[in-house]
């Protein structure tokens, strides 16, 4: 930053700036940007963009020792489970721990329900974790994670009569400071790629009012992270007074417009959803949102198809790079989909992030839309 000051008012360092001043100048821009992030990263965490509300599961002192390390952020936390609470004072128990505190008789769903929780965290104390990840899962959204501290003896068997498997139950990697560095990039990039598509959203919009009238966008409900419902904004590619929203478009579609089939081949119409990364609604890369109703539907056809919403979902993923773009005719389409959704999950990083976006552009030429 001071070198770039120095370059823009055209001022001799040698003459003009020291050290001294320098390294003052540095570290007050430093402390400046930590205030900054400091701020954004606990409006995130309000928001409940960055997952927060967690259940505690393990003994008294392990508990105890958790909240102590994690004080500063001790909001994180919504409740705890006591294993061997009764053993212990219940009223020295409340007087140090201010959240709700349960024991394992309590009833499961009701307080995985009322308390709206992201994340469970069972300790080393719980002697049988397997059956007590039984217990959760049966009662558990499909977006919930749960951390072990150590993993259970499965020996690489399936819980609940082959339901559920238990890799997908590990800590998500959608969290700290690399989920706060994506959530930046989608916004600086959102921003970049607007304002280069602009003139294409005018003329697009412009032929859209020229052949049908308004409206130009089309808005949907989907679902985003946790099951998060939100408006999705496209741009409206069929006739307005003859499509039903929860029918998938095809490629020869007699509803389609002649501007729409257009948009649609090179998937102009997904330029508005860059308002929804804005919002904080989607990501630019990440699983694509599903029709609510398609979401119900194959979650009853697929174990782990819900799983897709452990993080927000996006323009680009790693399904579309490998050519699974466009409608799903079929359940075995959308399995592949979802195979593909959920390696992403297990594998993201940064980097993977940037990969998609590069292939995306490639892939919007091979694999054409429909």
């Amino acid at each position: 930053m001071s070198f770039a000051i120095i370059f823009v008012l055209k001022i001799n360092f040698l003459l003009e700036f020291n050290f001294i001043f320098i390294s003052i100048n540095q570290i007050i821009i430093l402390f400046l940007a930590k205030l900054y992030f400091n701020f954004l990263y606990q409006k995130l965490i309000h928001k409940n963009i960055i997952q927060k509300n967690i259940m505690l599961i393990g003994t008294y002192e392990e508990v105890k020792k958790i909240l102590n390390e994690k004080f500063d952020n001790i909001f994180i936390f919504k409740c705890c489970m006591i294993t061997d609470i009764k053993n212990l004072n219940i009223k020295l128990i409340k007087s140090e721990i201010k959240f709700p505190i349960f024991n394992e008789n309590e009833d499961i769903r009701s307080i995985l329900e009322y308390h709206s929780l992201g994340q469970i965290w069972i300790l080393n104390g719980h002697k049988n974790k397997s059956e007590f990840l039984v217990k959760i899962l049966k009662y558990s959204v499909d977006t919930l994670n749960i951390k072990l501290e150590e993993a259970p003896n499965i020996k690489g068997k399936k819980l609940l009569a082959n339901k559920y498997d238990f890799e997908f139950y590990e800590m998500s990697r959608f969290y700290g400071i690399n989920l706060f560095l994506k959530i930046l990039i989608d916004k600086l990039l959102s921003l970049i790629f607007l304002l280069i598509a602009l003139p294409i959203l005018f003329f697009s919009a412009l032929f859209i009012y020229i052949e049908d009238g308004f409206p130009i966008l089309f808005t949907q409900n989907r679902t985003g992270w946790d099951g998060r419902r939100f408006k999705i904004y496209k741009l409206r590619s069929l006739k307005k007074m003859s499509f039903d929203k929860t029918l998938q478009v095809t490629k020869n579609d007699k509803r389609l417009l002649k501007i729409g089939r257009i948009i649609r081949r090179y998937s102009v119409d997904e330029l508005p959803q860059f308002l929804n990364v804005l919002n904080g609604d989607m990501s630019i890369v990440g699983p694509r949102p599903h029709m609510v109703e398609h979401d119900i539907h194959y979650s009853n056809l697929f174990n782990n198809f819900l799983k897709r919403h452990k993080c927000n979902p996006g323009l680009t993923g790693w399904a579309q790079v490998n050519g699974l773009r466009g409608a799903t005719p079929s359940p075995e389409i959308m399995e592949k989909r979802m195979y593909y959704d959920l390696w992403y999950l297990n594998n993201w990083t940064i980097w993977l992030d940037i990969y998609i976006i590069f292939k995306t552009f490639y892939a919007l030429i091979k694999y054409k839309g429909d």
